[in-house]
């Protein structure tokens, strides 16, 4: 599995997809490991095509593009991987429908879910939310003991998610994520590029700790 560390997902809740795009080569650029494409709101159709659009970027920089949701967009767009929650296609099925080269993430806030998860052939697990956040307002929260708690009980790498920014990231010290989910902090800043340098190397510090 690649490395992790920083684990960039989408936010187009303001409709503007150039914009997004722009984020994601800044992200690329700036050192993200990972990219999530997150799309609630459009249709099938517009989600391939941007899906297609967002991977010419981000094969150009050698980062995984990861749909969300979506096994058939991922799928038909070439993605490198799809992310699953607990409401989506079970991480089982849609590894034989995908195939044991497509890399699966799924969301596990338990124990129970993520030895689930695993056992049916995720590559990697989210965990949280770990604040408040305000692209994902039905997130419930979860005590970093309880994140602590799902790492130590699979080989596969998490990641932790849920209003992480610059300033909040010291609660997990001493957790053993393999990295860090970030939105907003980086989709709503001005320099994007910079900021996720920024975020990476805090990462990184608190990970190697």
């Amino acid at each position: 599995m690649k490395d992790l560390t920083l684990y960039f997902i989408t936010d187009t809740t303001d409709g503007d997809t150039e914009r997004m795009c722009k984020v994601v080569e800044a992200a690329c650029k700036g050192g993200a490991d990972i990219i999530q494409l997150r799309e609630k709101n459009i249709s099938t159709r517009d989600y391939i095509h941007l899906a297609e659009c967002v991977l010419k970027i981000t094969k150009a920089y050698n980062v995984p593009l990861i749909i969300n949701d979506r096994v058939d967009v991922a799928l038909a767009s070439g993605a490198d991987g799809i992310h699953l929650g607990q409401s989506d296609m079970p991480v089982d099925t849609a590894r034989k429908i995908c195939g044991p080269d497509m890399i699966i993430g799924a969301t596990a806030k338990t124990t129970e879910q993520a030895k689930e998860a695993y056992e049916n052939g995720a590559d990697y697990l989210g965990c949280g939310a770990v604040y408040p956040s305000s692209t994902k307002k039905d997130a419930a929260f979860t005590p970093v003991e309880k994140i602590t708690e799902v790492c130590n009980c699979v080989p596969i790498p998490v990641v932790a998610i849920g209003g992480l920014n610059e300033n909040n990231l010291d609660i997990l010290k001493g957790v053993p994520v393999k990295g860090m989910c970030f939105v907003s902090a980086i989709m709503n800043d001005t320099n994007p590029e910079d900021k996720t340098k920024t975020l990476r190397r805090l990462a990184e510090n608190i990970i190697s700790e």
